[in-house]
This record gives structure tokens, C-alpha cells and sequence, in this order.
């Protein structure tokens, strides 16, 4: 019972989340704001983004970054090219083999994405990449208002697995 009841709370709390997620993009549309979605599980930030593109009216792009990439500006200047979506989604940060390099590039070009960037950025990060923001680049990283979690963080998968089991 206490399974069931978890995973009922578990998906209330992601379907109010992602419609966070969604007012969020919303309110700060035509404008520079940066969005942190933190969700440990891919095949979970590829539902979310599923979801926001089907029952969005916005026109959501999304890049996913490889692991070779080298600084995030430049990711998304070639990724976006003249374009100005109204909102874009970033994805894959868990991915890339020199993240602090990358973190640390975008918290000292950070004024480079308000002036060239007028929509809404959502970066999907995990529990460790989050961690890394705050240490490596806390200017950026505070330009967020509070991070929409969409899942338990890691830690806390293992509290509800011992719940369900012992129930």
C-alpha cells in the first residue's frame, strides 16, 4: 500500500511540476529567463518535453547536446541559427565529457545569453550536474528562480524502494 500511494504522489507531483515548467516558459515568453529542470531520469525529461510539445501552443525547440561539446552559448548559437524560439529546451548536459569546463564557460559568458537570447532557456539537469551549477557557476546558476524537480532526487530512490519493499 505504501507503494501504491507513493507512486500516486509521485505522479501528482510530476504532472504539477511540469505544468510549472509549462507557466514558467509561458510568463517569461519574448524574454531571456533561464529555467532549471532537474530530473535524474532521461526516458523522464523525454515524456516531460513529449508532453509540453503536444499541449503547448508555443514553438519549443530543443537541442541535444553531444558529449564533445565545448561551451553552451555556441551550442546554442549554431543550434538555433537566426532563429528565436519561443521557448528552447536543452538537453544532454549529463552527457558532456568536460562539464566543468562547460559550466564554467557559460558562467563567464553569462551576459552574452540576455543580450542575444529572447526566449525562455530550460536546462533538463540531474541531481550532480545541479550540484556542479551551484559550485562552478553561481551567477548563472542564480539567474533561475527556484529549479522545478521532476522526479525524487537520487538519494530519495532509495528512502521510497525500502518503503515499498517493507510494505
Amino acid at each position: 500500500m505504501i507503494g501504491l500511494s507513493n507512486s500516486e504522489n509521485s505522479t501528482a507531483s510530476s504532472t504539477a511540476a511540469t505544468k510549472r515548467l509549462a507557466r514558467a516558459m509561458m510568463v517569461s515568453g519574448g524574454e531571456f529567463s533561464l529555467i532549471l529542470a532537474c530530473c535524474n531520469c532521461v526516458q523522464k525529461q523525454q515524456q516531460v518535453l513529449n508532453v509540453l510539445i503536444e499541449f503547448s501552443s508555443a514553438d519549443i525547440h530543443e537541442i541535444l547536446l553531444s558529449p564533445v561539446t565545448e561551451t553552451l552559448y555556441t551550442a546554442i548559437k549554431t543550434g538555433i541559427g537566426a532563429t528565436q524560439p519561443e521557448a528552447l529546451m536543452i538537453r544532454g548536459l549529463e552527457s558532456v565529457v568536460e562539464i566543468n569546463q562547460l559550466i564554467i564557460s557559460t558562467n563567464i559568458m553569462r551576459n552574452e545569453f540576455r543580450e542575444q537570447f529572447r526566449f525562455p532557456l530550460v536546462l533538463w539537469v540531474n541531481d550532480e550536474i545541479l550540484r556542479k551549477l551551484v559550485w562552478l557557476a553561481p551567477d548563472f546558476k542564480d539567474w533561475a528562480a527556484s529549479t522545478i524537480r521532476l522526479d525524487l532526487p537520487q538519494n530519495q530512490f532509495v528512502e521510497v524502494e525500502q518503503q515499498a519493499i517493507s510494505a
